[in-house]
């Protein structure tokens, strides 16, 4: 048997080293948290080659004292933990007490450190984990580290570092995060020379999110302002309209440190549901604020991944926050052009002073006088989301102002808001006046036999009126106007025009039948009939989902199974839905297990889901139907008194609008 050795302390230092130091980005992360935790309000951080040859962290923290410089290098010394049952509740960034001997011990470190009741400074330099010097010197409060040469004593690690550009990338996206995370400090962050990134530290959220994204990516976010239960949901979400192919814009932080969470993740796109295209993804920066003995924090050495007491409110909470945001969207822009058009209107009637340059010229001709003839001043632009704005003196210059008491939309900004977005835009129709009375709507389409759609028939009503009956078959072109809306005809046999106010309203017919008949279904389809089967079905699943499934059987059963268990995490299946075989129907189960052990809202396997929408694709008028006004104008009055009908259940929009000054302005009719 080999003989069992002590490590050499070095040689363990590295180890340990490897766990937490695995690139420069890994010490940049380490140091702007510690700084962060030491109060820093102002954080520097520069970096060249990649952050392999130089790395410099500068804040105006509260700086460590001489005595306690040298232990601070120690392994397990830390300032933050001093207790077992602080772990419990651990509020700090960093706490492990790992991260300056980890960084010391596979590079050289220069540090430079000063309390604000100190005279002097300290200065101190390691190499590979052994001091080399500790004296005063001079400098401003706060503490300055700079770490050259990294790995050079571990040359097996460092030629698994990628080049340089790769790793300034991902120095970037450290800082990107943690600039976010911590709003209220100002991240300065200088690659070879060039300052890439310079936040504000002013607090606003939207200001963070400009200054590390940009102003086009600012423009397409929602706010997110929900509280459910212990946990508050902040931040802002992309509308529907503008998704991602890829989930790296969604970004997530609990209490102020940023994580990656397959719950997280897993609410937002369920709340998007039926809202974005199939294949896309939604972005987000969402904040999460729970109590510090909810969340555990120590589970992996980068602290990017946490685990939750309760997984299943952290899935509610942000699945209602952001259904909460993607329902009050529609609401806000609507006010916001309603409020742009009233201002504008105004604005018209208003006579404005006018210069008579003419005139002016022949008086200085005469008199010699020199006039300069100035327009006023423009307004700054100004970007606003939710109860946050950003005004814009000018690229070069940009001013962060927080706005938190001011309603959500303020026609003032209108010419800056308003044009600059997008010209069409989805709104909540259902906002603009009270609903009328519900009409029924025709469809010649013919009953599916798996499930019976119910269609009142609006031909009966029509019966009590000969008039209308006489007005159709004549093809009159005469169009009717019930409440505030107006239908204008259809284009192409495929899309419904429509007046409602002061805005052009444009549905496409098939898409929103399609997503009237789904939702239909999906409330009334009620408990999936069973089948009974001769011989039972015996599946196995993994622990988690066999006593999720065993746990919920009552809501299992909805969905036409009955299952029953049988011990050693397997279940005996007795039914099954009637319209699957068994191979459909166990893909389903396990489905329905995963669903449930995820703690998804909406548990509805896929299968099924699909199901409902072949079933209502189907039975939908489709593009080139020929359809009568009464059915144009019932289409129009559903989606404009149900919200829920704005995607089809692809995913695809339902309904755009655009309002009149937005037609005026592309005719030139105003200025």
């Amino acid at each position: 048997m080999p003989k069992i050795n002590v490590l050499e302390k070095h040689v363990a230092e590295l180890i340990a080293a490897g766990e937490v130091i695995e690139r420069p980005a890994s010490i940049v992360k380490e140091l702007i948290e510690n700084s962060i935790d030491a109060g820093a309000t102002a954080v520097t951080v520069e970096i060249k080659n990649g952050g392999i040859k130089y790395i410099r962290i500068t804040d105006n923290g509260c700086g460590i004292a001489y005595e306690d410089v040298p232990t601070a290098f120690l392994r397990h010394a830390t300032s933050k933990v001093r207790y077992e049952y602080d772990l419990d509740s651990i509020g700090t960034l960093g706490f492990r007490g790992e991260a300056l001997a980890s960084v010391s011990a596979v590079a050289k470190v220069e540090m430079l450190t000063k309390t604000p009741d100190s005279r002097f400074g300290t200065r101190i330099e390691l190499a590979g984990g052994e001091q080399i010097s500790l004296s005063e010197a001079g400098c401003p409060d706060g503490t300055t580290i700079v770490v050259r040469d990294l790995f050079y004593n571990v040359p097996a690690r460092l030629k698994f570092l990628k080049r340089d550009i790769s790793e300034a990338g991902a120095v970037s996206g450290i800082v990107d995060k943690i600039a976010l995370s911590n709003p209220r400090v100002s991240i300065k962050f200088i690659k070879e020379g060039k300052v890439e990134l310079h936040t504000p530290g002013d607090g606003n959220v939207l200001s963070a999110v400009y200054a590390v994204f940009g102003k086009e990516f600012a423009r397409t976010l929602m706010p997110v302002d929900y509280t459910y239960q212990d946990v508050q949901v902040s931040g802002f979400v992309s509308i529907p309209d503008l998704s991602k192919a890829n989930r790296k814009s969604q970004h997530f932080f609990v209490n102020h440190r940023y994580i990656k969470s397959r719950t997280c993740a897993g609410a937002l796109e369920e709340a998007y549901r039926h809202s974005i295209m199939v294949g896309k993804f939604p972005a987000c920066v969402l904040y999460l604020q729970v109590p510090n003995n909810a969340v555990d924090v120590n589970v992996h050495p980068a602290k990017t991944e946490v685990r939750f007491m309760n997984e299943k409110l952290i899935y509610d909470a942000i699945f209602f926050a952001v259904k909460s945001a993607i329902s009050t969207y529609n609401q806000k822009l609507l006010q916001e052009k309603t409020a742009t058009e009233t201002v504008l209107q105004s604005e018209k009637t208003t006579p404005v002073p006018r210069l008579d340059y003419v005139t002016k010229a022949k008086e200085t001709s005469y008199t010699g006088e020199q006039t300069v003839l100035t327009s006023p001043p423009s307004k700054p632009n100004t970007l606003r989301v939710g109860d946050y704005s950003i005004q814009l003196e000018s690229e070069e210059n940009v001013s962060y102002v927080a706005d938190h008491n001011q309603p959500e939309y303020h026609a003032s900004q209108k010419q800056q808001e308003v044009l600059q977005q997008s010209d069409f835009r989805h709104l909540d129709l259902s906002k603009i006046a009270a609903a009328p009375q519900e009409t029924p709507l025709v469809s010649e389409k013919p009953h599916i036999d798996s499930v019976s759609i119910q269609k009142p028939a609006t031909e009966s009503a029509m019966a009590d009126s000969p008039e209308e009956v006489a007005e159709e078959r004549s093809g009159t072109a005469e169009k009717e106007k019930i409440g505030n809306i107006r239908l204008c005809g259809e284009l192409f046999k495929t899309y419904i025009l429509a007046e409602i106010d002061n805005n052009f309203v444009m549905v496409d017919k098939h898409a929103a039948h399609e997503r009237m008949l789904y939702e239909k279904l999906r409330a009334s389809h009620g408990e999936i009939e069973g089948q009974l089967l001769l011989t039972p079905l015996t599946l196995t699943f993994s622990s988690e989902d066999y006593f999720a499934l065993i746990h919920n059987r009552k809501e299992i059963r909805k969905y036409g199974f009955a299952i029953e268990d049988f011990g050693q995490c397997s279940v005996q299946v007795r039914e099954i839905p009637i319209f699957l075989d068994t191979l459909d129907a166990t893909q389903v189960l396990y489905e329905l297990g995963c669903n449930l052990r995820k703690n998804k809202r909406d548990i509805t396997p896929d299968l099924i889901d699909d199901m409902l929408h072949s079933i209502a694709c189907k039975a939908a008028i489709k593009a080139h139907d020929s359809s009568s006004d009464q059915e144009l104008l019932a289409i129009v009055r559903e989606v404009y008194t149900n919200e829920n009908i704005r995607y089809c259940p692809h995913g695809r929009p339902v309904v755009i609008v655009t309002s009149k000054y937005e037609l005026e302005k592309k005719f030139h009719r105003v200025v």
